[in-house]
């Protein structure tokens, strides 16, 4: 079975800085995944990597059985829906919000030029509803509040009936009744869509669906790990006008990736955030909370 993504010694560098090093993981098709981690561990440059929108400086990454670097990735990213706010800020805030969904058919980012069927708008309409905004229809983009385009995202990110689902921090600029309303949509979707891969990117356990049963968990190299992997990145440093400097943390890398019931234990988010955590599950939701903290 072709996996529907696989990353293999995935390393990627930005000027000087070494943002992800030793990446592998393998998601098959069908599977519902989160990736999980701290701010600033790299999650964001794994997303743009597993939707076609950045290439690694070493490694390798297969998407639907096409590599990285071999295959034209426009012949094949309509297949894959991304909802993020990278890709909210290349939409023209001119726009209306449902000319924005629609123009996902052909992953096209702006739809002054795209002709489409009457079905698709009704299609479009239909997911504006069930996400409950079908009110911005004929509104423009700029106008929209954080939450409104983070959900217009979505319905993008939908549109196609792709066959991976990308969502990197789907919840942002919500509120708590409009990300109840996300997790609640997406838990329907693990259970129905049971053929399309998604992958959650999130640093909040309490936004994990349920249906989604597999975890990959970025943490960062230790020094010796670090220097193994690059000698220079240990080592690296930048320094400012003020002559300041600057360490660079060590990169962010997988430091678990399976279930997620085993992934989730207060051992492992406590080496993950560096505290004393404990880990809640209750009624099929996710939560942590501190158990002590040191004052200084």
């Amino acid at each position: 079975m072709t996996a529907a993504v696989e990353l293999h010694d995935v390393l990627f560098r930005r000027q000087r800085r070494t943002i992800l090093a030793d990446v592998s993981l393998c998601i098959n098709p069908g599977e519902k995944w989160v990736v999980f981690g701290p701010n600033g561990i790299g999650k964001s440059t794994l997303v743009s990597m597993m939707a076609t929108r950045l290439h690694p400086t070493s490694g390798t990454v297969d998407i639907l059985g096409n590599r990285l670097g071999k295959v034209n990735v426009f012949s094949y990213r309509h297949r894959i829906g991304l909802a993020s706010n990278m890709l909210n800020r290349e939409f023209d805030p001119q726009e209306d919000p449902l000319d924005v969904i629609v123009s996902a058919i052909d992953a096209r980012v702006g739809n002054w030029y795209g002709e489409y069927t009457a079905d698709s708008y009704v299609v479009a309409r239909e997911l504006m509803r069930h996400y409950g905004i079908e009110y911005l229809a004929g509104k423009r983009m700029y106008k929209l509040s954080e939450g409104e385009r983070t959900r217009v995202g979505i319905c993008r990110a939908l549109m196609a009936r792709p066959d991976i689902l990308i969502l990197d921090e789907p919840t942002t600029g919500l509120d708590l009744g409009g990300r109840e309303l996300v997790v609640d949509a997406l838990s329907e979707l693990a259970r129905v869509e049971t053929r399309k891969t998604a992958i959650l990117v999130t640093h909040r356990l309490e936004e994990i669906p349920q249906g989604f049963d597999h975890i990959a968990l970025l943490g960062r190299l230790d020094d010796e790990q670090s220097a193994i992997i690059d000698t220079h990145t240990k080592a690296s440093t930048e320094v400012p006008a003020d002559g300041a400097q600057i360490i660079n943390p060590n990169p962010g890398t997988i430091v678990y990736a399976g279930a997620l019931e085993q992934g989730l234990t207060d051992d492992r988010l406590s080496s993950l955030f560096n505290m004393s955590l404990t880990v809640v599950h209750n009624d099929g939701r996710w939560s942590a909370f501190a158990t002590k903290i040191a004052h200084s």
